[in-house]
């Protein structure tokens, strides 16, 4: 998979640019995994899940996949309903299971 398997028609400027960033994060792991879930979810969340998911995406990828994966504990403050939404989706059917 190399980018969205959606259109970014209709989505407001910024959650074109969270689609696009969420596929271009640096490891393909990720790029899988956001990728995957901002296809499914981004067009769909309330702007406080919205804001939440653009901050997820700031943190390196190798700690967002630690918390992710339960290799390292969550920090509370990123700890909100749509990183669990995220971390559930990883291991739903028809997600991304990297364990």
């Amino acid at each position: 998979m190399s980018g969205t398997q959606i259109s970014s028609d209709g989505l407001a400027p910024a959650r074109k640019r969270a689609l696009f960033r969420a596929w271009h994060r640096g490891t393909k792991e990720m790029d899988l995994l956001l990728g995957t879930f901002a296809d499914a979810h981004l067009a769909d969340l309330s702007e406080a899940d919205f804001e939440d998911f653009v901050q997820l995406m700031e943190v390196p990828d190798t700690d967002l996949f630690a918390w992710i994966i339960d290799r390292q504990d969550t920090p509370g403050n990123y700890d909100t309903p749509v990183f669990r939404q995220l971390k559930a989706f990883q291991t739903a059917p028809g997600g991304i299971v990297f364990r």
